[in-house]
């Protein structure tokens, strides 16, 4: 194992959960959820401090078109998130080796649901709601860091957005970015120390063995 990283950060939403899947299902089709997502996905990262999530996806509904009734809808719905296929045996391998948390822009409630989906014990989540602030503000990373005594150098960020990059840089968060969408950094996101479209090479990066298929 690579023993320079003490630990491991995750964003919850893109980087371990498909609720891309889920938004696009409660939209109605995969181009009304997409535009709703990025959306949403402006907004929150351009907001600073926390405002109720559950308004916030309300109002990027009502921004694309879409009734504001779909956050609840949605909001409903995340007790079925599902994690990407090789997110449970990727984060069984790291949190075998290392201490694992999550930093994500949720309300408590929310996202404590939604990281039970992924089946892992997490050493800390930081919310958004948590913090008082969405990320990339940097106090979300560094409740984190600071739980689990690690400094930002040592501790690696798995990012499901450009936007994380704007907040790893900050603090020096070295950051392997999971692009499972295909999304477009603006021009100014620092580009990322690794950006892969799987978890799988996460392994790789860690020193760590892929775990076994089971069966």
């Amino acid at each position: 194992m690579d023993r320079h990283y003490g630990a491991v950060l995750f964003d919850l939403l893109t980087a371990l959960l498909d609720s891309w899947t889920l938004w696009n299902r409660v939209a109605g089709n995969a181009e009304d959820g997409r535009r709703w997502r990025t959306v949403y996905l402006r907004n929150t990262f351009g907001a600073g401090p926390y405002q109720a999530y559950e308004a916030m996806v309300a109002e990027a509904a009502e921004q694309v078109g879409l009734p504001r009734r779909l956050a609840d809808d949605l909001a409903a719905s995340y007790a079925v998130l599902e994690p990407w296929p090789e997110a449970p045996g990727v984060l069984s391998a790291v949190s075998s080796a290392l201490p694992i948390g999550i930093v994500t822009n949720c309300s408590e409630r929310l996202g404590r649901l939604a990281a039970g989906r992924t089946g892992a014990n997490f050493a800390v989540i930081v919310t958004a709601e948590r913090a008082g602030f969405y990320k990339p503000h940097p106090l979300p990373y560094q409740i984190a860091l600071d739980a689990l005594g690690v400094s930002s150098e040592r501790c690696l960020f798995v990012a499901g957005s450009p936007y994380d990059l704007l907040g790893t840089s900050t603090l020096g968060l070295p950051a392997y970015w999971h692009d499972r969408i295909g999304m477009t950094a603006r021009p100014d996101v620092p580009t990322p120390r690794w950006h892969e479209n799987t978890l799988t090479p996460l392994l790789d990066v860690l020193g760590l063995a892929a775990p076994r298929a089971s069966g």
